[in-house]
């Protein structure tokens, strides 16, 4: 770690686990609270709608796993191939509460990654605000050393992952439930299977690359979105 600047790069991390816990903690509270919004207050009552990340922190999802991997990925070589993944404590709910189910289940799994969404939204608006006083689209795609651009190239990147991410239809991710909504009973089998062995299996498609391949359109229309409104 000789030719690494231990200074940016601490400064770095820690704005990043800034970024990161607020959107686990917008995404974990977006659940609970359009759960209790149909009939459910099992997360509410547990103090779960809320941005207070000590509500949402899962100690190796949320801190031990995230820091590793920012770090091994500021080392680079064979290090840097570890993906940055973080995930946040999960949050309860009982749909037996739910007043329609159906539609519930859509609506509550969806929350999440709305929320992600509005703070991607602002992401961009704070980078328009800042391309007003001289810096570039680029200047969010390049190793920033001001910390308002890392913030918010931080803001809407780890923002823009999450929605992307949660959306995949594969559990135990938002987008499988979802999708189980409106799949008949018969696959049923088939998501209980992949759920016993669905974050193992995740975690393997991560590591080797697909979640890359299918995030790169959406940072490309990221960066499209940013010169457009420079």
């Amino acid at each position: 770690m000789g030719d690494i600047d231990i200074l940016n790069l601490v400064s770095h991390l820690v704005i990043y686990m800034v970024v990161l816990l607020l959107a686990i903690s917008a995404h974990e509270a977006g659940h609970a609270w359009m759960s209790h919004k149909f009939g459910d207050d099992t997360a509410y009552m547990l103090g779960r709608v809320t941005l207070n990340p000590v509500a949402h922190t899962d100690p190796i999802g949320t801190l031990l796993i995230p820091i590793i991997s920012f770090i091994f990925g500021a080392v680079g070589g064979a290090l840097g191939s570890i993906p940055l993944i973080g995930w946040g404590k999960p949050t309860p709910v009982n749909p037996r509460n739910w007043t329609n189910y159906k539609l519930a289940n859509v609506m509550v799994s969806i929350a999440g990654v709305l929320a992600n969404l509005i703070l991607l939204i602002i992401g961009i608006v704070l980078a328009k605000i800042l391309m007003t006083q001289g810096f570039t689209p680029s200047d969010f795609f390049g190793r920033a050393s001001n910390p308002l651009v890392i913030f918010v190239t931080d803001l809407m990147f780890l923002n823009l992952s999450l929605f992307v991410f949660n959306l995949l239809p594969f559990p135990p991710l938002d987008g499988s439930k979802i999708l189980s909504t409106f799949l008949p009973a018969s696959f049923e089998p088939v998501f209980n299977l992949l759920e016993q062995y669905g974050f193992l299996i995740l975690m393997a498609l991560i590591y080797i690359g697909v979640f890359s391949l299918v995030f790169h359109p959406f940072r490309l229309a990221l960066a499209y979105t940013l010169v457009a409104i420079s």
